[in-house]
């Protein structure tokens, strides 16, 4: 946790919408899926503009008809402030993420009930995409925060993720390796901006 740090961040998305959104006639909308990797809120890949035009593309190929398909993929960057940001590369937050899971688990037990799990997203997912016990936990943290007058609320989420396939034989380096950022305030996005291809 640290109290001011800029990031850029790249976000996936229809070119309609991108335009809007660079035009100022719309936000962002936060992601409030049960199985968000960090829980609640607008999501970026940090520093990783090539992976955000990716999962537009991915996006486009395997969402459902709705009216938030991809019909064409586009990507926005963003200049976001991480504020006072749960930072899950460093060690003081993964303490609190880590006793924020032992409470939930010892309130949802204590009642009878099973803690979510983290599951594949399709056959053969060995990343296990659907995170919904990851997002749950860190949901957890941010709801005993926002019980506690004393504590700040955290205005973004950052987390490294070693994801795919080594690199190459024998690696230790993951093939889609990626820093996602959750951008829980929507102040801390000091502005948009139209990325260089």
């Amino acid at each position: 946790m640290y109290a001011s740090a800029f990031v850029l961040g790249f976000h996936g998305c229809d070119e309609s919408v991108g335009e809007r959104i660079l035009a100022g006639h719309e936000y962002l909308a936060p992601s409030t899926n049960d199985y968000d990797w960090l829980g609640h809120g607008i999501y970026f890949w940090e520093n990783n503009p090539e992976r955000a035009l990716q999962w537009a593309k991915f996006l486009a190929r395997h969402s459902p008809k709705s009216r938030n398909r991809i019909a064409k993929p586009f990507i926005i960057g963003a200049i976001i402030d991480l504020g006072n940001c749960l930072d899950l590369t460093e060690a003081s937050s993964l303490g609190l993420v880590r006793s924020g899971f032992d409470d939930m688990r010892h309130g949802l037990e204590s009642n009878g009930l099973n803690l979510p799990k983290n599951e594949p997203g399709a056959r053969g997912d060995k990343d296990l995409l659907k995170r919904k016990l990851d997002c749950a936990v860190i949901n957890y943290v941010h709801a005993m925060r926002s019980d506690d007058a004393n504590l700040k609320p955290f205005d973004s989420v950052r987390g490294a993720f070693f994801e795919g396939e080594p690199l190459y034989t024998g690696a230790k380096i993951m093939a889609r390796t990626h820093i996602q950022v959750c951008v829980r305030s929507r102040s801390s996005i000091r502005g948009y901006f139209r990325p260089i291809s």
